[in-house]
C-alpha cells in the first residue's frame, strides 16, 4: 500500500519532535497503520534555525499553504498555533483540496471548530485535533469513538497543568499564589503574562471543545462561566485541608433539567477523589456516562513528547483510513447552547468571610444564611488574640477569618445571602466563595 505522505506547517518543540518520533517508529507505524508514513515537506518560519534534524529528501515549502495545497501531500499537520492567518486559512485549503488535517491548536478549534468540521464533511476528510485538549491524554478519541454508545452525564477535569502545579505547590508549602506563579514562570511552566492561564480561559477553551463532544452541542467558549485562581490563599488551601478537601481549578460541564451547565473555577475536592491525587503539572479528566461507573483519564497534558504523541496517534488513524465526525456527530446536528447562568448551579459551597470582632457577629451571619433556606454542614472561627490596653481593658482585634462549609444550595442563595451580611456590615473584604463537588 502507498505511504501515507505527511506535510507539517510548524517545526517548534512540539513540529521538531513529531518529525522525530515518525522518523523514529517508523517500522512500528507502517506494522500498525497497514501502510508506511512519511514526512514529506515541512515549512517553519526560519528554514536556518538548528532543530537537530535531518531534513534531506524533506521539501522545504515556502508556506503553510503550500502544503496545505500541495498534491503530493496526504495529510496537513498544522503545528504552528493561533486562530486566524496562517493556520485558519491554510486547514481549510487543506480540506478544501480533500487532505486530511491534524492539528493540536486548541484555540483554533474552540473559535472555527464547527467551520472546519462542516468543511471535512463536505469533501469526505478526517479533522483530528486529539493533542488539542489534555496532550498524551486520549480523552477526545474516549468521547468521540470509546463512549458512542454511552449518554455522558457529567465531564469535569483537571485541564491546566499551570494552575494544578500553583496550587500544589500553595498547599504544598504554604507559598502565596504570587510566589508560586514567580517559580512556575522561572520553570517555564506559565508564560511571561500568565493571564489566559490563571484567569481560566484555557480551561474554558477546552473544556467547550468536551462538552461538544460529551453532549451533542455546538462549541461555544462564550457559554462557560469563568473564574480563576488569582484569589486563592494559603488560608483557602489549609481550610480545605483541615476540612477533608483539596483545591483544584475544574472545568465542569454537567447535564442539568435546564440545559447543559459549563463552568471554570476553584473546586474543593474529595481527597479521597481520584482527581483530588492529581499533583503538579498533571492533568486529568473525570466522565460520568449512563450505566458505567466514573472513568478518569490522567497524563501528562502539555510538553513536547506528550503533545507529539497525540499528532502522531491522529496521523496513524488516517494512515489506517480511520475517519470519525470531528465532534461524534454531523455537525448540522449538533445543538445550539447559551449560558447557564450560575445560580441554577446547585451544591455545597466554602465560605470564608472576615468577620469583624463584634458581639452577634456570628448569628448575624447565621441569620442571613438561614433567611436563604442555607443549612450549615461545618463552621470554624478562628477566635482573636485579644491585646490590652494601657489600662489592662481588651482591645478589639482585626476582622478574623469565620470558615463555613454548606449543604447542597443555589448559587443565587448564596450571593442574596452574601449581599445581606456585606449590607449588615458585620464583615470586612470580599467573601471568599469557592464550590464543592462531592465526587
Amino acid at each position: 500500500m502507498d505511504a501515507l505522505r505527511v506535510g507539517i506547517a510548524g517545526l517548534g518543540t512540539v513540529g521538531a519532535e513529531v518529525v522525530r518520533v515518525i522518523e523514529r517508529q517508523e517500522r512500528t507505524l507502517a506494522a500498525r497503520c497497514g501502510r508506511p508514513v512519511r514526512v514529506v515537506a515541512v515549512t517553519a518560519r526560519s528554514k536556518a534555525k538548528k532543530r537537530g534534524l535531518d531534513l534531506r529528501g524533506i521539501k522545504w515549502a515556502k508556506n503553510p499553504l503550500a502544503i496545505a495545497t500541495d498534491p503530493e501531500v496526504d495529510c496537513f499537520v498544522e503545528l504552528i498555533g493561533g486562530v486566524d492567518e496562517p493556520a485558519g486559512p491554510a486547514i481549510e485549503a487543506a480540506l478544501a483540496a480533500g487532505k486530511s488535517v491534524v492539528t493540536a491548536n486548541k484555540a483554533l478549534i474552540a473559535k472555527h471548530g464547527l467551520k472546519l468540521a462542516a468543511l471535512a464533511e463536505k469533501h469526505g476528510v478526517a479533522l483530528n485535533y486529539e493533542a488539542a485538549v489534555g496532550a498524551a491524554i486520549p480523552v477526545i478519541k474516549t468521547l468521540r469513538e470509546g463512549l458512542a454508545g454511552t449518554d455522558i452525564d457529567r465531564i469535569y477535569g483537571i485541564l491546566n497543568g499551570t494552575c494544578n502545579y500553583i496550587l500544589t505547590r500553595m498547599e504544598q508549602e504554604g507559598l502565596s499564589f504570587d510566589e508560586c506563579l514567580k517559580d512556575a514562570q522561572r520553570l517555564g511552566y506559565a508564560e511571561a503574562n500568565p493571564a489566559f492561564d490563571v484567569d481560566g480561559h484555557d480551561t474554558a477553551q477546552k473544556l467547550s471543545i468536551l462538552a461538544s463532544l460529551a453532549f451533542g452541542t455546538k462549541v461555544a467558549q462564550s457559554a462557560v462561566y469563568v473564574e480563576g485562581i488569582t484569589s486563592i490563599t494559603p488560608e483557602d488551601l489549609r481550610a480545605a485541608a483541615d476540612l477533608g478537601y483539596r483545591l483544584k481549578l475544574l472545568g465542569v460541564a454537567v447535564r442539568t433539567p435546564q440545559g447543559i451547565e459549563q463552568r471554570v473555577h476553584p473546586t474543593m475536592v474529595p481527597r479521597s477523589s481520584s482527581i483530588a491525587q492529581v499533583m503538579g503539572v498533571t492533568n486529568a479528566v473525570t466522565i460520568d456516562g449512563d450505566g458505567i461507573p466514573p472513568i478518569t483519564l490522567v497524563g501528562a497534558g502539555a510538553g513536547a513528547a506528550a503533545t507529539a504523541s497525540a499528532v502522531v496517534a491522529d496521523i496513524a488513524d488516517v494512515a489506517r483510513g480511520i475517519r470519525a465526525e470531528p465532534f461524534g456527530r454531523p455537525v448540522a446536528k449538533l445543538a445550539a447552547i447559551s449560558k447557564a447562568p450560575m445560580q441554577r448551579h446547585e451544591g455545597g459551597y466554602y465560605l470564608r468571610l472576615m468577620a469583624r470582632d463584634h458581639a452577634g457577629t456570628a448569628a448575624t451571619i447565621a441569620t442571613r444564611l438561614a433567611e436563604q433556606d442555607i443549612s450549615i454542614e461545618s463552621i470554624v472561627q478562628r477566635q482573636p488574640d485579644r491585646a490590652a490596653d494601657g489600662n489592662g481593658k481588651p482591645v478589639k482585634s482585626a476582622p478574623v477569618p469565620v470558615i463555613l462549609i454548606t449543604y447542597a444550595t443555589s448559587e443565587d442563595a448564596v450571593r442574596r445571602a452574601l449581599q445581606a451580611v456585606q449590607r449588615d456590615k458585620v464583615i470586612s473584604g470580599r467573601p471568599q466563595v469557592i464550590r464543592i463537588e462531592k465526587n
